[in-house]
C-alpha cells in the first residue's frame, strides 16, 4: 500500500536521500526544508499518513513544530516519527510527551530501516523506541 509521507529536514542531502528511498518504494513524498514549511503545509489542511521529522533545524525546530501541531490540532491522526541525531533521554522523553509515535537516531539507522520503521508505525505497530 502506498502512503503519503512528509519528510522534514534542513539537510538537503539527507532530505533528498530519504525522499528517493520512499519514492522508490512507491510512496507519495513531500520534502520540506524545515518546521515553518511543515506547519504551513499542515495549516492548508493537508494531512499525510506520517511525518518523518528532524529536531535540530534553524527557525522552527522539530520540537517547536510538534508542539504547534498538537496545540493547533493539526493532522491529529498523522503518525510522527522523529529522525534525529539527538538521542539523549531528555529528547526521547520530550518527544514522547509531545505524542511522537516513533524515534530513530539518524546515525544508527540506514535509509531502508527508516523506511521500514515508518511503514511499521503507520500500519499500527507498537510505539517504537530509539535505535542507538
Amino acid at each position: 500500500m502506498a502512503y503519503r509521507v512528509y519528510i522534514v529536514d534542513d539537510d538537503r542531502f539527507l532530505l533528498d536521500l530519504y525522499a528517493v528511498k520512499f519514492k522508490n518504494a512507491g510512496h507519495e513524498i513531500t520534502a520540506l526544508g524545515g518546521g515553518e514549511e511543515l506547519l504551513a503545509a499542515l495549516r492548508k489542511g493537508a494531512a499525510p499518513d506520517a511525518i518523518v521529522l528532524d529536531l535540530i533545524m534553524p527557525g522552527v525546530s522539530g520540537f517547536d513544530a510538534l508542539e504547534a501541531m498538537r496545540k493547533e490540532k493539526l493532522a491529529p491522526k498523522t503518525k510522527v516519527i522523529i529522525l534525529s541525531n539527538q538521542g539523549g533521554d531528555g529528547d526521547l522523553d520530550r518527544a514522547k510527551s509531545l505524542g511522537a509515535d516513533g524515534y530513530i537516531v539518524k546515525a544508527s539507522a540506514i535509509p531502508s530501516e527508516v523506511l521500514a520503521e515508518t511503514i511499521r508505525t503507520i500500519e499500527g505497530g507498537a510505539k517504537s523506541t530509539a535505535k542507538k
